[in-house]
């Protein structure tokens, strides 16, 4: 599935009325483990295909979102399904992480 950015304005359609998982991505383009984690989350949604969606939430435009969720460091993913906030880590997380964190496995 096709990585989305999230916004405030698109959370809902997005993120809350989705049919599967959302792993949102908290980042910035200034931070090093952000950019790290990218290519790792791009290969994820590539092989997870419909079965999960990745949304990324730039922290510095959207800091509204980041400040409802406690994000306190980068990158941060969270787990939503149904609309409902399950987990959250922090931290480069690698591919077969991934799989555990979004419960694919």
């Amino acid at each position: 599935m096709e990585i989305v950015t999230v916004t405030n304005d698109n959370f809902e359609e997005e993120v809350l009325a989705s049919k599967v998982p959302v792993i949102l991505d908290f980042w910035a383009d200034w931070c090093m483990p952000c950019k790290m984690q990218s290519p790792i989350l791009d290969a994820f949604a590539a092989e997870m295909g419909d079965k999960v969606k990745i949304g990324k939430v730039n922290v510095d435009e959207e800091a509204a979102l980041a400040l409802k969720y406690q994000i306190m460091s980068i990158p941060t993913l969270v787990l939503m399904d149904q609309g409902v906030f399950i987990k959250r880590v922090s931290g480069v997380q690698q591919a077969g992480d991934l799989k555990k964190f979004a419960g694919l496995e």
